[in-house]
């Protein structure tokens, strides 16, 4: 996710870097403001480079204010993401007559991109807003570049609403009616309407808990079979050859 930008600004190990390693993460905050944000006063990284301190977090938090950081400590990719990119821009904006006179990557017709996501204007603001609809409709995280959001809205339409799925879904169960004053709720919450409610959700854990059986018997017969040694002579009276 984040292997170009950190590349880009060269990272020790740009393919193997884990924000979710409390450890590591801290570490490369601390690397990030020191070699490539430089937003505070060396005088003031104190709290920061305090990376087995308990109070790590909070210091981190006010570093993301004082950066104007649109991410909270709890939105963590995000956040690494977004300081990647002020990272990145601050790093041109230093060296802007070195980038400059890089030569731009030509690709011949083997090497031709067959991704169509790479045509796209992901500045557009209707694209924008498009991706962010359909990452809303689908429940999708919100990231910072929103071809990396519409990349991972194909892949869930890809593998999750394909026509074999959408048939399974929409298969409805049929049951039989159930009357709810044959079951005892075992409690009175003193409103009549709550102690349905409560039958109600009584019953349905029950049948989430036989749907749990039926699935943990299926399973044990499974490991049965596997266990089992299929090489048994009843004539001999005796397993195996």
């Amino acid at each position: 996710m984040f292997r170009r930008k950190l590349t880009a600004l060269d990272y020790h190990n740009p393919s193997g870097f884990d924000c979710k390693d409390e450890t590591e993460f801290r570490n490369f905050i601390v690397w990030l403001e020191d070699q490539k944000i430089r937003h505070y006063k060396i005088e003031d990284r104190g709290n920061l480079r305090n990376i087995p301190s308990s109070g790590w977090p909070k210091s981190f938090e006010q570093y993301l204010q004082d950066v104007n950081c649109p991410f909270t400590v709890e939105e963590r990719q995000e956040s690494v993401d977004w300081l990647l990119g002020l990272a990145v821009r601050l790093e041109y904006g230093d060296n802007v007559e070195k980038y400059k006179n890089c030569p731009q990557a030509t690709a011949t017709k083997a090497e031709k991109p067959s991704d169509p996501l790479i045509h796209l204007d992901s500045s557009n603001p209707d694209f924008k807003a498009g991706v962010l609809g359909l990452a809303s409709l689908l429940k999708i995280q919100r990231h910072d570049d929103y071809l990396v959001m519409l990349k991972a809205i194909r892949i869930l339409i890809q593998e999750r609403l394909t026509p074999e799925a959408i048939a399974k879904a929409s298969q409805s169960k049929e049951g039989l009616p159930v009357a709810l004053d044959k079951h005892i709720l075992g409690f009175d919450t003193g409103d009549a309407t709550l102690n349905e409610a409560a039958q109600i959700l009584r019953l349905l854990h029950i049948e989430e808990l036989r749907d749990l059986q039926t699935r943990i018997n299926e399973a044990i017969v499974a490991v049965q079979a596997v266990i089992a040694d299929p090489k048994t002579d009843h004539r001999l009276g005796k397993v195996g050859r």
